[in-house]
Order: structure tokens, then sequence, then C-alpha cells
């Protein structure tokens, strides 16, 4: 370290009373953005890192000398130090140490630090006697506020502010939701000259996720890139957010960096070409609903980009979450929350809805009613929690034997079943599996009966008979078990 420096920088630093810290940003062979140390950092920012380095220690020393501690350990230290790497950071940094530009950020952090953070960066000038000429120096400052300063953060430039209008409307606008948030996407990828742009939800409860729109270059479905990347996958941008706003990948090393952290995902960005990429998480309630995902983009628009997104994305929050919760109540009024198929309000639309369509539409289909036997012996000696247990387990074995057809819940003990996918054949394959699968009293056995209509017959008439062929089946059950009667 140069000593003489580092002492006039220091007298500098110490000037400012805001928490601030000269930062060294050394070029890499390429040019790059390389290592960037703590050269020199002030009072308040030793304070900030007090709390952190010994958050977990009892100690009796004072606050002199944890503050000397601190100093000598941050100063000339990675920064990494004491947060986590962060490629917007090295970005802004390099920018303003080797590009000599001040720039101005206001960053949701309340996800990490219960703050929002305003950071400023600015370029610092040294004499040639002092240069290294591999490294440049930029003054970092930070505050952190409990609220978004709306006047601070409202504060963008004529063409973004143009942007978010037009793509606010657009959200109001009396198209659906789809529709709406495929024009948005359209907006997104233009704007950032990308590759492509998509807009997604995730809901980590029910391990699921939705490609809502997506828009390329090349009119490739994103939705089909997505189809083949499994739910694991999204997941893990989960734990690589905990610590930043956004994921920012501009280059190879950035892309080397997060295959330490989520190998499986940057698998998956190497297969598709993605060179960089922008990852901008929607939070409600400071939680995860969804992304905006926009790969491939103009490099050299990331800092007005990077600005636009962190706007947008408080409006595209707001949309995902109506979408989901109404997406919720749908499910909750559909589907037998105990079993995960559709229920007896379902099933009552959908068969109305067919038998119209196959009215006008003649085609063959197929239909089957199952009925646990033996349940109410269960429920009486085992309690209806081991009820409960049968009559899920039965529900997952229709699922994965039925996995293209209509099932739903019936009645308590109840199931029935509409095909519209599956020959008269193939059809009964199922029901055959179905039987190999359920016939053990002891365990779990369903009375069966089925029917199949090869487009000539009212779907009801279908229902009934395959109705009475169940009840059939059910009573040669008791007949052969007379114990397990009801």
């Amino acid at each position: 370290m140069n000593r003489e420096l580092y002492t006039k920088l220091k007298v500098s630093v110490n000037s400012i009373p805001l928490s601030a810290t000269v930062i060294s940003v050394k070029k890499d062979e390429h040019g790059n953005c390389g290592e960037l140390r703590y050269f020199a950092i002030n009072t308040s920012f030793t304070n900030d890192c007090v709390a952190l380095f010994f958050q977990d220690e009892t100690s009796d020393k004072s606050l002199e000398e944890k503050l000397k501690e601190v100093e000598s350990k941050v100063e000339g230290a990675l920064y990494t130090i004491n947060v986590q790497k962060e490629p917007k950071f090295e970005d802004a940094c390099f920018k303003s140490a080797w590009k000599k530009e001040p720039l101005h950020t206001y960053v949701d952090t309340t996800k990490m630090y219960g703050y929002w953070t305003e950071d400023f960066f600015l370029p610092v000038a040294v004499s040639d006697d002092e240069k290294d000429p591999d490294v440049a120096y930029c003054l970092f400052i930070y505050t952190l506020n409990k609220e978004m300063d709306v006047n601070k953060f409202s504060a963008v430039s004529p063409d973004i502010a143009s942007f978010i209008i037009k793509a606010c409307l657009e959200l109001q606008s009396e198209n659906d939701f789809y529709s709406s948030m495929q024009l948005v996407t359209d907006y997104i990828r233009e704007y950032t000259g990308a590759y492509g742009a998509s807009v997604m939800s995730y809901q980590s409860d029910l391990e699921k996720y939705e490609v809502i729109s997506g828009s390329t270059v090349d009119n490739v479905s994103i939705k089909e890139i997505f189809s083949h990347i499994p739910f694991s996958t999204v997941a893990s941008w989960e734990m690589l957010l905990k610590h930043t706003n956004a994921i920012i990948i501009k280059n190879e090393d950035d892309l080397n960096y997060y295959e330490t952290q989520a190998p499986a995902w940057v698998k998956t960005l190497r297969a598709s070409n993605v060179f960089n990429l922008c990852l901008v998480p929607f939070l409600r309630q400071n939680s995860i609903i969804g992304y905006l995902y926009i790969s491939n983009f103009d490099i050299r628009l990331m800092t007005k980009a990077k600005e636009m997104l962190e706007l947008l994305s408080f409006f595209l929050s707001a949309e995902v979450a109506n979408h989901l919760f109404l997406e919720r109540l749908e499910y909750l009024s559909n589907i037998d929350i105990l079993t995960g198929v559709k229920n007896r309000n379902c099933m009552n639309a959908d068969v109305e809805e067919f038998s119209i369509k196959f009215k006008f539409n003649p085609m063959p289909f197929s239909v089957a009613f199952c009925d646990i036997n033996g349940l109410k012996i269960v429920n009486d000696n085992q309690g209806h929690d081991a009820g409960d247990k049968l009559i899920a387990a039965a529900a997952d074995i229709l699922k994965d034997i039925f996995k293209d057809d209509n099932i739903y819940r019936a009645g308590g003990d109840e199931f029935s079943i509409i095909s519209t996918h599956s020959t008269e054949r193939e059809f009964e394959e199922k029901i055959k599996k179905l039987r190999e699968l359920t016939s053990d009293p002891n365990k779990l056995c369903f009375a069966v009966g089925y029917y199949h209509d090869g487009g000539s017959g009212p779907l009801e008439l279908a229902m009934r008979y395959a109705d009475e062929r169940m009840y059939q089946d059910k009573n040669e059950f008791y007949e052969r078990h007379p114990d397990m009667r009801r």
C-alpha cells in the first residue's frame, strides 16, 4: 500500500460525515474489473462494520478497541470481507474509478438490511507519481433510509419516465392480463436491446412457476425453453437474491462466479448461449412472487436499463400479485384441498360445459366412478385422520394413472373421471391398472364402474351407467367381505 497516498485519502475520507470509503479498483489482464479493496475507510463506515464483526461475540473490548480492530481488518481487504459479491456494485466502482463517471443509485435493500440504500460513487484523482497503472480509485458514500424517498426515486430521465408511463398504461388497458404482459415484455426487450425477455410468476409453497409472457428476437418460445427447466433450478434464484435486489451477469467472470453458487442454473445458461442477463425479483410482503428475466441485453445500456427495471418492477409486482391472488381464489373454488383433484363444484360446471360441447361437436369419451370400500371401518377403528390419509392416497393413485384426464372428488370417498383423450382400449388399460393397485381390502380397495361412449350419447347418461356399474361392483365386494359392510 502506498502510505503517502493512503494518508492523504484517509484524511479526505474522514472529512465526510456520512459512511464513506475509498475503494481501489484493479483492472484484470483483459482490462475488465478485477479486485476491489477497501483502501481507506472513515469513522462512520468503521462504526457500521463494528456491529457486523462483533454481532456474535461477547466481548469486553471497549468501543475504541473494536474500532481499531475493525479498521485493521477492513482496510486493504477485498470488499467481500463484509458483504456478498455484487456485480452491480463492481460495475459502478469500475465506471467511477476508471471511466471517471459520478454515479448515484437508490436501491431497495430492505430485504437484506431493513433499509433503502442511497449510494454515491465519485471518481478520485491521484497524481502521476502516486499512480499504479493497473489501479484506480473511487469514493463510495452511502446512506440508509427506513422508507423510500419518492422524490429521489422518481427523479428519472425523461425517456425512462416515458417508458414507464407507456408500460403502466398498457397494464391498465382493457386487454386481458396475459396480453398486456406480453406487450410490456416486448417493450422491455426492445428497450434493453435484449435477445429475450420474460415475466414469470413464482410460488415456492406450491413448488410452481409459470412463464407468463416471453419475447425473443427470433420468436423462439421462452415457455418451451423453460418447460425443460425443473422447479429446483428456478428455486435456486431465491438463495442467490438473499443479499441483493437483482442479479446482473455481464461477462464470463460473472458467469463463473454464479456457477459456484448455482451450477445447475448456469449450465442451462451456457446450453442456451446466454452470456449476460438481468434477473429482477417481484416482491410482495418481503417474499418473491415472480421474476423479470432478460437475456443477452445491450451491455452499453446496463445503467439506464437497471434504473428502468428497478422502477418498473414495482408496477409489475402489483400486477403479478393480483394475478396470483385471483389464481388462488379460482384454485380454492375448484380444487379439493385434501386430495388436490377437482371438487364437486368444478365437476358440475365441467359436466355442463362438456355436455354442450358434445352436443354440438360429438366425440368419443369415457367416464368412471371409483368409491373406496370399507372407509367407514377405517374411520371407526383408526380415526378420521387415518381415513383422510386413505382418501389422499387413493387420489394420488388416480392422478398417477389418469394423468391427462379430469379427476374429481365427487363426494366423501367417491371419485369420478371424465376422459376425452383416451381411446376405449387405452381407458380400459387404465381401469385394469387401477384395479391391480387398489384391490387389497386390508389397505385400499376401490369399487369401480366405467362406461365408454363412441360419441352418440349424452354425458349425463354415460355417467349414470358408470355409477350403476360402480354400485354393482361395490355390492359384490361386500358380498365377499360382509364384515366390512358399512
